[in-house]
Protein backbone atom coordinates (compact mmCIF):
# COMPACT_ATOMS: atom_id res chain seq x y z
CA UNK A 1 0.00 0.00 0.00
CA UNK A 2 1.03 3.26 -1.24
CA UNK A 3 2.56 5.55 2.43
CA UNK A 4 0.57 8.56 1.16
CA UNK A 5 -2.80 6.35 2.10
CA UNK A 6 -3.82 5.70 5.32
CA UNK A 7 -2.53 2.52 6.70
CA UNK A 8 -3.77 0.68 10.12
CA UNK A 9 -1.44 -0.74 11.92
CA UNK A 10 -1.03 -2.09 16.02
CA UNK A 11 1.25 -0.71 18.83
CA UNK A 12 1.33 -2.56 22.00
CA UNK A 13 -2.03 -3.82 21.46
CA UNK A 14 -3.62 -0.85 20.29
CA UNK A 15 -5.21 -0.26 16.87
CA UNK A 16 -4.49 3.08 15.29
CA UNK A 17 -3.91 4.63 11.78
CA UNK A 18 -1.06 6.43 10.83
CA UNK A 19 -0.70 8.57 6.91
CA UNK A 20 1.95 10.34 4.56
CA UNK A 21 4.49 8.44 6.30
CA UNK A 22 7.10 10.03 3.02
CA UNK A 23 6.18 13.24 3.65
CA UNK A 24 9.47 15.68 4.46
CA UNK A 25 8.84 17.57 7.90
CA UNK A 26 12.37 18.76 7.59
CA UNK A 27 12.98 20.19 3.87
CA UNK A 28 16.80 20.24 5.00
CA UNK A 29 17.39 17.27 6.00
CA UNK A 30 14.79 14.95 4.15
CA UNK A 31 13.65 13.87 7.55
CA UNK A 32 9.86 12.42 7.13
CA UNK A 33 6.94 12.01 8.95
CA UNK A 34 7.49 8.33 9.30
CA UNK A 35 10.91 9.17 10.82
CA UNK A 36 9.43 11.05 13.16
CA UNK A 37 7.13 8.61 14.04
CA UNK A 38 9.53 5.84 14.23
CA UNK A 39 11.96 8.14 16.79
CA UNK A 40 9.00 9.01 19.35
CA UNK A 41 8.23 5.09 19.09
CA UNK A 42 11.70 4.23 19.95
CA UNK A 43 11.99 7.32 22.12
CA UNK A 44 8.99 6.48 24.30
CA UNK A 45 10.64 3.71 26.55
CA UNK A 46 12.60 6.47 28.32
CA UNK A 47 10.46 9.51 27.48
CA UNK A 48 7.34 8.36 28.84
CA UNK A 49 8.56 9.14 32.33
CA UNK A 50 8.37 12.95 31.64
CA UNK A 51 5.12 13.37 30.24
CA UNK A 52 3.34 11.07 31.71
CA UNK A 53 -0.17 12.11 33.47
CA UNK A 54 0.88 15.41 32.13
CA UNK A 55 -1.68 17.26 30.33
CA UNK A 56 -0.54 17.68 26.76
CA UNK A 57 0.08 20.63 24.30
CA UNK A 58 0.99 19.34 20.76
CA UNK A 59 3.02 22.00 18.24
CA UNK A 60 1.88 20.51 15.23
CA UNK A 61 3.38 21.48 11.89
CA UNK A 62 1.44 20.10 9.21
CA UNK A 63 3.21 21.07 6.13
CA UNK A 64 6.70 20.32 7.85
CA UNK A 65 9.03 22.85 10.10
CA UNK A 66 9.09 25.38 6.91
CA UNK A 67 5.46 26.10 6.84
CA UNK A 68 2.96 27.65 9.47
CA UNK A 69 2.41 25.86 12.70
CA UNK A 70 -0.33 25.82 15.38
CA UNK A 71 -0.44 24.74 18.89
CA UNK A 72 -3.18 22.21 19.93
CA UNK A 73 -4.51 21.67 23.66
CA UNK A 74 -7.89 20.46 23.38
CA UNK A 75 -7.89 16.52 22.30
CA UNK A 76 -9.37 16.37 18.98
CA UNK A 77 -12.64 14.59 18.41
CA UNK A 78 -11.09 12.38 15.97
CA UNK A 79 -8.62 11.16 18.56
CA UNK A 80 -9.11 7.13 19.33
CA UNK A 81 -11.23 5.76 22.35
CA UNK A 82 -8.33 5.14 24.49
CA UNK A 83 -6.16 8.14 24.08
CA UNK A 84 -6.64 9.73 28.00
CA UNK A 85 -7.61 13.06 28.70
CA UNK A 86 -8.58 15.79 31.23
CA UNK A 87 -10.86 18.44 32.04
CA UNK A 88 -8.46 21.45 33.30
CA UNK A 89 -9.99 24.92 34.22
CA UNK A 90 -8.94 27.65 32.02
CA UNK A 91 -6.73 30.38 33.97
CA UNK A 92 -8.57 32.93 31.89
CA UNK A 93 -11.73 31.85 33.56
CA UNK A 94 -13.23 30.47 30.59
CA UNK A 95 -14.21 26.95 29.68
CA UNK A 96 -12.15 24.10 31.26
CA UNK A 97 -9.49 22.63 28.54
CA UNK A 98 -10.27 19.07 28.15
CA UNK A 99 -6.14 18.02 27.21
CA UNK A 100 -4.84 14.70 25.44
CA UNK A 101 -2.42 13.02 28.42
CA UNK A 102 0.14 10.90 27.84
CA UNK A 103 0.04 7.38 29.73
CA UNK A 104 1.81 5.16 26.58
CA UNK A 105 3.44 4.33 23.63
CA UNK A 106 0.10 3.89 20.87
CA UNK A 107 -0.29 7.91 22.37
CA UNK A 108 3.00 8.96 21.38
CA UNK A 109 2.52 7.62 17.83
CA UNK A 110 -0.92 8.76 17.51
CA UNK A 111 0.34 12.55 18.21
CA UNK A 112 3.09 11.66 16.29
CA UNK A 113 0.72 10.98 13.29
CA UNK A 114 -1.05 14.30 13.73
CA UNK A 115 2.82 15.99 12.61
CA UNK A 116 3.02 17.05 16.52
CA UNK A 117 6.93 17.48 16.06
CA UNK A 118 7.00 19.41 19.46
CA UNK A 119 5.39 17.96 23.20
CA UNK A 120 5.37 20.46 25.77
CA UNK A 121 4.09 19.83 29.19
CA UNK A 122 3.68 21.33 33.15
CA UNK A 123 5.63 21.06 35.55
CA UNK A 124 2.78 19.32 37.36
CA UNK A 125 0.95 16.02 36.56
CA UNK A 126 -2.94 15.41 36.74
CA UNK A 127 -2.27 11.75 39.35
CA UNK A 128 -5.73 11.43 41.37
CA UNK A 129 -6.31 15.08 42.34
CA UNK A 130 -9.62 16.19 42.31
CA UNK A 131 -8.63 20.23 42.62
CA UNK A 132 -6.50 21.09 39.04
CA UNK A 133 -3.96 22.41 38.26
CA UNK A 134 -2.13 20.31 40.96
CA UNK A 135 0.85 21.32 43.02
CA UNK A 136 4.27 21.62 40.94
CA UNK A 137 6.79 18.95 40.80
CA UNK A 138 9.43 20.94 39.41
CA UNK A 139 11.09 24.27 39.79
CA UNK A 140 12.81 25.24 36.39
CA UNK A 141 15.37 27.91 35.44
CA UNK A 142 14.66 28.51 31.31
CA UNK A 143 18.25 29.90 30.23
CA UNK A 144 17.37 31.74 26.79
CA UNK A 145 20.44 33.08 24.95
CA UNK A 146 19.66 36.72 23.65
CA UNK A 147 20.84 38.20 20.45
CA UNK A 148 24.92 37.82 20.16
CA UNK A 149 25.17 35.06 22.63
CA UNK A 150 24.30 30.80 22.65
CA UNK A 151 24.18 27.71 24.43
CA UNK A 152 28.02 28.45 25.45
CA UNK A 153 26.85 31.13 27.88
CA UNK A 154 24.06 29.40 29.23
CA UNK A 155 26.77 26.66 29.95
CA UNK A 156 28.24 29.65 32.10
CA UNK A 157 25.16 30.61 33.56
CA UNK A 158 23.96 26.77 34.63
CA UNK A 159 27.19 26.80 36.97
CA UNK A 160 26.19 30.11 38.85
CA UNK A 161 22.64 29.00 39.33
CA UNK A 162 23.81 25.19 40.60
CA UNK A 163 26.19 26.86 42.93
CA UNK A 164 23.57 29.31 44.46
CA UNK A 165 21.06 26.48 44.91
CA UNK A 166 20.98 24.55 47.89
CA UNK A 167 20.51 21.46 46.43
CA UNK A 168 23.58 22.25 44.49
CA UNK A 169 24.57 20.42 40.89
CA UNK A 170 23.62 16.86 42.71
CA UNK A 171 19.73 18.02 43.06
CA UNK A 172 19.45 20.24 39.57
CA UNK A 173 19.34 18.60 36.41
CA UNK A 174 20.20 19.96 33.11
CA UNK A 175 18.97 19.97 29.68
CA UNK A 176 19.23 21.29 26.46
CA UNK A 177 16.32 23.06 25.07
CA UNK A 178 16.68 21.78 21.54
CA UNK A 179 16.79 24.93 20.03
CA UNK A 180 19.28 27.24 21.50
CA UNK A 181 19.27 26.98 25.30
CA UNK A 182 19.27 25.30 28.21
CA UNK A 183 17.32 24.52 30.73
CA UNK A 184 17.68 23.66 34.39
CA UNK A 185 14.99 21.45 36.65
CA UNK A 186 14.82 21.10 40.29
CA UNK A 187 12.62 18.10 41.73
CA UNK A 188 10.39 19.39 44.96
CA UNK A 189 9.49 17.46 48.27
CA UNK A 190 6.97 18.44 50.99
CA UNK A 191 3.90 20.46 49.69
CA UNK A 192 5.48 23.44 47.56
CA UNK A 193 3.07 26.01 46.14
CA UNK A 194 3.33 27.65 42.91
CA UNK A 195 3.80 31.20 44.54
CA UNK A 196 6.22 30.07 46.52
CA UNK A 197 8.32 28.48 43.95
CA UNK A 198 7.85 31.23 41.58
CA UNK A 199 9.57 33.87 44.41
CA UNK A 200 12.64 31.43 44.96
CA UNK A 201 13.41 31.30 41.07
CA UNK A 202 12.77 34.98 40.76
CA UNK A 203 14.93 35.65 43.63
CA UNK A 204 17.45 33.79 42.14
CA UNK A 205 17.17 35.27 39.01
CA UNK A 206 17.44 39.00 40.23
CA UNK A 207 20.59 37.96 42.59
CA UNK A 208 22.71 36.52 39.92
CA UNK A 209 21.83 39.11 37.67
CA UNK A 210 22.87 41.85 40.37
CA UNK A 211 26.35 39.49 41.08
CA UNK A 212 26.67 38.98 37.14
CA UNK A 213 25.43 41.94 35.19
CA UNK A 214 27.37 41.43 32.60
CA UNK A 215 26.07 37.99 31.47
CA UNK A 216 22.76 37.81 33.39
CA UNK A 217 19.39 39.00 32.89
CA UNK A 218 16.19 38.59 34.67
CA UNK A 219 13.94 41.09 32.51
CA UNK A 220 11.81 39.69 30.05
CA UNK A 221 11.79 42.83 27.35
CA UNK A 222 14.17 41.55 25.02
CA UNK A 223 16.03 45.20 24.52
CA UNK A 224 17.65 44.19 27.40
CA UNK A 225 18.72 40.39 26.60
CA UNK A 226 21.24 41.51 23.70
CA UNK A 227 24.71 40.13 24.98
CA UNK A 228 23.11 38.12 27.49
CA UNK A 229 21.18 35.01 28.58
CA UNK A 230 17.95 35.30 30.36
CA UNK A 231 17.61 33.07 33.62
CA UNK A 232 13.33 32.55 32.84
CA UNK A 233 12.10 32.51 36.12
CA UNK A 234 8.27 32.54 35.09
CA UNK A 235 7.83 29.25 33.71
CA UNK A 236 7.63 28.34 37.14
CA UNK A 237 3.64 28.46 37.04
CA UNK A 238 0.63 26.52 36.56
CA UNK A 239 -0.31 27.62 32.92
CA UNK A 240 2.97 27.34 31.68
CA UNK A 241 4.50 24.68 29.76
CA UNK A 242 8.13 23.72 29.01
CA UNK A 243 9.12 21.35 26.05
CA UNK A 244 9.19 17.82 27.28
CA UNK A 245 12.55 15.83 28.16
CA UNK A 246 13.72 13.82 24.47
CA UNK A 247 10.50 16.08 22.35
CA UNK A 248 12.30 16.79 18.90
CA UNK A 249 11.86 20.56 17.75
CA UNK A 250 10.50 22.29 15.37
CA UNK A 251 14.09 23.45 13.81
CA UNK A 252 16.05 23.17 10.53
CA UNK A 253 16.93 19.47 11.83
CA UNK A 254 15.93 17.02 14.09
CA UNK A 255 17.27 18.10 17.30
CA UNK A 256 16.13 17.17 20.67
CA UNK A 257 15.71 18.89 24.00
CA UNK A 258 18.24 16.21 25.43
CA UNK A 259 19.05 15.38 28.98
CA UNK A 260 22.98 16.26 29.41
CA UNK A 261 25.49 15.73 32.15
CA UNK A 262 27.46 18.66 34.16
CA UNK A 263 30.84 17.61 33.07
CA UNK A 264 29.35 18.22 29.51
CA UNK A 265 28.33 21.62 30.62
CA UNK A 266 31.67 21.71 31.87
CA UNK A 267 33.46 20.79 28.94
CA UNK A 268 31.09 23.19 26.50
CA UNK A 269 31.21 25.91 28.84
CA UNK A 270 35.36 25.55 28.21
CA UNK A 271 35.69 24.95 24.43
CA UNK A 272 33.14 27.14 23.69
CA UNK A 273 31.55 25.82 21.00
CA UNK A 274 27.53 25.50 20.89
CA UNK A 275 28.24 22.00 18.83
CA UNK A 276 29.31 20.09 21.76
CA UNK A 277 25.32 20.51 22.86
CA UNK A 278 23.60 19.47 19.83
CA UNK A 279 21.66 16.63 19.52
CA UNK A 280 19.53 15.18 16.60
CA UNK A 281 17.36 12.40 16.93
CA UNK A 282 19.94 9.54 15.64
CA UNK A 283 22.16 10.50 18.33
CA UNK A 284 20.02 10.81 20.96
CA UNK A 285 19.05 7.32 20.07
CA UNK A 286 22.45 6.45 20.32
CA UNK A 287 23.02 8.42 23.97
CA UNK A 288 20.01 6.45 25.49
CA UNK A 289 21.48 3.16 23.93
CA UNK A 290 25.36 4.11 25.64
CA UNK A 291 24.19 6.49 28.88
CA UNK A 292 20.52 5.37 29.82
CA UNK A 293 17.94 8.56 30.75
CA UNK A 294 20.30 10.92 31.84
CA UNK A 295 16.50 12.77 33.56
CA UNK A 296 15.68 9.54 35.26
CA UNK A 297 16.41 11.25 38.66
CA UNK A 298 13.70 13.88 37.60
Amino acid sequence: MSPEHPVRTTVDGRELTVSNLEKVLYPSTGFTKGQVIDYYARVAEVMLAHVMDRPLTMKRYPNGVDHKFFFEKHVPDHAPAWVHHKAVPSTSKGEPVDYPVVCDRPTLVWAANLAAIEFHVPLWHVGRRRVLPAPPDHMVFDLDPGEGTSIVECCHVAKVVAEILDEGRSGCWPKTSGSKGLQLYVPLTGRPTWEKIRDRAHGIAVQLEQDHPDLVVSNMRKSLRAGKVLIDWSQNHPAKTTVAAYSLRGRDEPTVSTPISWDEIDTCATTGDPADLRFTSDLVLERIEALGDLFAPV
